[in-house]
């Protein structure tokens, strides 16, 4: 009985630990000019994180998706989107031509 009530708390302690791991923002940096990383993929129902990390203005906007998204223009902070719906994501910041990011939702 002692085994099991061991091994019961044991699994308690590894899922406690495990859930929040996976529920962890992708962070997608907005530099200069650039998305870092170039590409990303996350689990549908994922938070992506954009973080701005430059000095010139930027916004996050989806031109071509399952859903589209815009988030503010900002030159610091953060945006925040949970994805729900699987496909490929095409992102550009629209102020600066040749900034793009594809997000993979699977």
């Amino acid at each position: 009985m002692k085994k099991l009530i061991s091994l019961i708390v044991a699994l308690a302690a590894v899922t406690a630990f495990a859930v929040p791991a996976l529920g962890a923002p992708k962070t997608i940096r907005v530099v200069d000019n650039k998305f870092r990383p170039a590409t990303a993929t996350v689990k549908r129902g994922n938070t992506v994180k954009f973080v701005w990390a430059g000095k010139a203005p930027h916004n996050v906007t989806v031109v071509q998706g399952p859903v589209k998204f815009r988030s503010p223009t900002k030159t610091k902070g953060s945006y925040r989107k949970k994805v729900t719906r699987k496909g490929t994501y095409s992102i550009v910041c629209t102020i600066h031509s040749g900034m793009t990011l594809k997000l993979k939702v699977r």
